[in-house]
């Protein structure tokens, strides 16, 4: 049987799947002339945003918080992709392939998300979205400090680990703002 969580969990990448794979459908894999640091940057801006729009209660651009989680989950995905395909691969992939590699990355994303609430006990259930945000962004920080060291660590996962688990935190953020309920 299926668990609460797994079920929520499926429901938001599917989503986020979905956006992606149509994206993919519009821009093609343009993301692939992005480097680690740029995919990185882009999605430290959109946890940025969130954390500001946060602090201040208000927007002022009509994107909700919920696509920046969401974009958080993407960008994510395309840096495992550019992480794991060759040196070679070419800037072109087809959707299919893209839709088989998304796939690939978040069920690895399941598997880790199942040990950590097993070790964990669920306790992000009891976490306040701001701070998850904020987890996110030490996250991010980590990244690009690993990222300055030429990828370099001396005890510490390196960015894999951190993409990964960004992942997870957004996924939680959404379950807790209801975004998995909304689909339909």
């Amino acid at each position: 049987m299926i668990s609460q969580t797994q079920q929520e969990y499926n429901q938001v990448v599917q989503r986020c799947k979905d956006t992606f794979v149509k994206k993919t459908k519009d821009y093609g894999t343009a993301w692939r002339v992005l480097r680690l640091p740029s995919i990185t940057d882009q999605i430290f801006i959109k946890a940025q945003r969130i954390r500001s729009i946060q602090e201040k209660g208000k927007q002022m651009v009509e994107d909700d918080i919920n696509g920046e989680f969401v974009g958080i989950i993407n960008y994510c995905v395309i840096a495992l992709m550019q992480l794991n395909l060759p040196a070679g691969a070419p800037l072109s992939l087809s959707a299919d392939e893209v839709e088989r590699e998304y796939t690939h990355h978040i069920e690895e994303n399941i598997k880790l998300l199942n040990a950590k609430n097993h070790d964990y006990g669920e306790a992000w259930r009891d976490m306040r979205i701001s701070s998850i945000t904020d987890i996110i962004l030490m996250k991010l920080y980590r990244t690009k400090q690993i990222e300055d060291n030429e990828g370099q660590t001396l005890i510490s996962e390196g960015v894999e680990a951190n993409y990964r688990d960004m992942i997870n935190y957004a996924v939680f953020a959404l379950i807790k703002s209801g975004y998995a309920e909304k689909v339909g």
